[in-house]
């Protein structure tokens, strides 16, 4: 029989809805991020550089590029004859077959994959975070405190911890109660979403409340173990962490990966970032190019101006074209003399000549306020900009779009564009 002291399963399903188009053809984990990455890799290098091998992947909504970018596991060396990497989609079972539909749903529906290894602990995680956490310091802290569930959690300011689930603990950091998004915290202890639990004490939490509907962990089964007399306590991580929920966290993020001394290091010798690289050239940067303070991925040919910004691979920006305060994605295009001002333009995307993007004053945007924020502009996936065009702030361009879907080659702040057939 195989064992395995600690196993993974990593919540990779979501489908992030607050970032917008960003999210409309391809899961939250699998959003590039910091010019070569992907959100995924954050958790997953993660795991090697902890020592744990063996890691399942729970994925529903959009699943085909993440599936593609894992693959069997070689770039975070998870390809191994036991254990390693696992996509785990739902499947169909003899017995009512449905969709994941709650964190802890995914984890029920895949108690056979988790037995199949006879661990001693699950370390459950969320695919869609960025940050670097030794999770064996988390095991030692779990083990050393002889606990049944491991909540690791971070100090967030008083006027934010209503957004978290907040954790109120004694003096060893022992649990003593649990709030969901409480109206007047009782502490800014928050849950990252990051648990150890003692296998057979979450299997059991599992079984026993199957039938709620959407099962939790927050919401049901932490509370379950907690009312059960578990031992729960709380691990405090006060390293960097972040949640790219929403298109304005998601924006900063990168832009803090580019600050003279980012809070957050991609160039760590002793905790690397892994991720699938294609064989691409060098990048190209012209004579008549500035760059300054940009993170710029491999195979990408500048011939303009670029300012603060994070750029992926395998792009080309046309010469007198300024970029700022900006993040595009692997595979865009950007023509001559443009001028773009804090825009997220995605993967494939085609910018023409002659373009203005984040023109103008700030309007609140008319379909999500909440989503389309902060003055950005936001680019879908493989979408076309034609030549000539300008676009004001807090817009959403999706489609392929010709001029005359522009009126007067103008697209006023705060608009939304879906060209009709674009899903």
């Amino acid at each position: 029989m195989i064992k395995k002291e600690m196993i993974a399963m990593l919540l990779a399903g979501g489908q992030g809805s607050r970032l917008g188009i960003l999210t409309s053809k391809v899961a939250k984990p699998a959003v590039a991020f910091g010019g070569k990455y992907r959100i995924i890799d954050f958790p997953l290098s993660n795991c090697i550089n902890s020592g744990i091998d063996t890691v399942g992947v729970l994925t529903q909504y959009q699943p085909l590029r993440l599936n593609t970018h894992i693959g069997i596991g070689i770039p975070w060396d998870l390809d191994r004859n036991v254990g390693g990497v696992t996509i785990l989609p739902p499947y169909e079972k003899n017995t009512n077959s449905e969709w994941y539909t709650g964190t802890a749903n995914a984890i029920y529906q895949n108690i056979d994959y988790m037995d199949m290894y006879n661990p001693d602990y699950i370390l459950i995680l969320s695919g869609d975070h960025i940050y670097k956490m030794d999770y064996e310091v988390m095991l030692d802290f779990h083990k050393a405190n002889h606990a049944d569930v491991t909540i690791a959690a971070m100090p967030v300011p008083y006027e934010e911890a209503k957004r978290f689930g907040i954790l109120i603990t004694d003096e060893d950091r022992m649990i003593t109660d649990f709030e969901e998004k409480p109206e007047k915290p009782r502490s800014n202890l928050a849950s990252m979403g990051i648990y150890i639990f003692n296998w057979p004490i979450l299997k059991e939490a599992l079984i026993k409340n199957a039938d709620q509907s959407g099962l939790d962990f927050g919401k049901h089964v932490i509370p379950y173990c907690h009312k059960n007399g578990n031992r729960e306590f709380a691990y405090e991580y006060n390293g960097y962490w972040k949640d790219v929920g929403t298109l304005s966290s998601y924006w900063e993020a990168n832009m803090e990966l580019i600050d003279i001394i980012p809070e957050f290091n991609l160039y760590e010798e002793y905790w690397k970032i892994y991720t699938k690289s294609n064989a691409l050239p060098p990048q190209y940067i012209s004579g008549s190019s500035v760059i300054e303070k940009s993170i710029i991925g491999e195979g990408t040919n500048i011939y303009g101006k670029v300012y603060n910004s994070v750029i992926g691979c395998n792009i080309t920006i046309g010469k007198d074209t300024i970029v700022r305060d900006s993040i595009i994605m692997n595979e865009a295009e950007i023509g001559d003399s443009c001028t773009i001002d804090k825009a997220i333009i995605a993967e494939n995307a085609r910018i023409g000549n002659n373009v203005v993007l984040g023109a103008g004053e700030e309007v609140e945007n008319e379909t999500d306020p909440t989503i389309y924020t902060h003055g950005m502009v936001t680019i879908g996936e493989s979408s076309v900009i034609p030549d000539g065009i300008t676009i004001g702030k807090n817009t959403m361009v999706s489609g392929e779009t010709v001029a005359s879907d522009y009126d007067g080659n103008f697209l006023a702040s705060g608009k939304t564009f879906v060209k009709a057939g674009d899903k």
